[in-house]
Parts: structure tokens; sequence; C-alpha cells
């Protein structure tokens, strides 16, 4: 389940990519679908990290953060999808996407059952 939910939030973050650059192109309906798409994928995520949140034995104050670290990701990234469609100042919540990413990485990474370094 965690290839699924790592994929899940790259591909989410690529159509971020795409979002940005139809909505500065002028291409409105071309963002406005691939916006859709990107919050299908956001059920996804859900899915899968609610799975893996579910898979684990011994749920912790580390995991109960990681997830809403997560949930302040995908509110951060659609919140910046929005701002910029609408062409109004992202400023803030760029800032709080970047925090949000960079702290759910090392949570979930670094710090859950499931992540790439020893505990």
């Amino acid at each position: 389940m965690a290839h699924l939910h790592i994929t899940s939030w790259v591909i989410t973050l690529a159509l971020l990519i795409l979002v940005l650059t139809f909505s500065r192109a002028g291409n409105a309906k071309a963002a406005k679908i691939t916006q859709m798409v990107m919050r299908l994928l956001y059920l996804l995520i859900l899915y899968s990290g609610g799975s893996l949140f579910a898979s684990y034995s011994n749920i912790g104050i580390l995991v109960i953060v990681k997830m809403l670290v997560g949930l302040w990701a995908i509110a951060a990234i659609e919140m910046v999808a929005i701002k910029v469609s609408k062409a109004q100042p992202a400023f803030s919540w760029w800032t709080q996407l970047l925090i949000a990413f960079a702290l759910a990485l090392i949570l979930g990474f670094g710090f859950m059952p499931l992540g790439i370094l020893p505990a």
C-alpha cells in the first residue's frame, strides 16, 4: 500500500505543476480538467494513507501527527491550485505547502514503521 500512496502523491504533484502551467498559459479549460483529475487522486491518497494508518499495530502520536500533516499538505495543494487558477496571490499557501510537504516526508520516511530510515 505504501507504493500506491507514494505514487499517488507524486502524480498529484506532477498534476499540480500542469495546473500551474495551464493557468499561466491562459488555458483555463485544461487547467480545470487537470484540477478535477487531481481531486480524484486526493481520494486515492486518502484511501492509501488510511489503509497505511490502519495497518500500523502501534498507533502513536507520530502516526497521528503524520496523518494531520498529510491532510494539511492536501489542503495546501488544493489552495495553491485554486489561487493560481484565479490569478490571486498564493505565497502563504506555497509556504504552507513546502512546510507540510517537508514535514510529511520527514515523518513518513524517517519515523513511520514503513519508512526507509531504521528506527
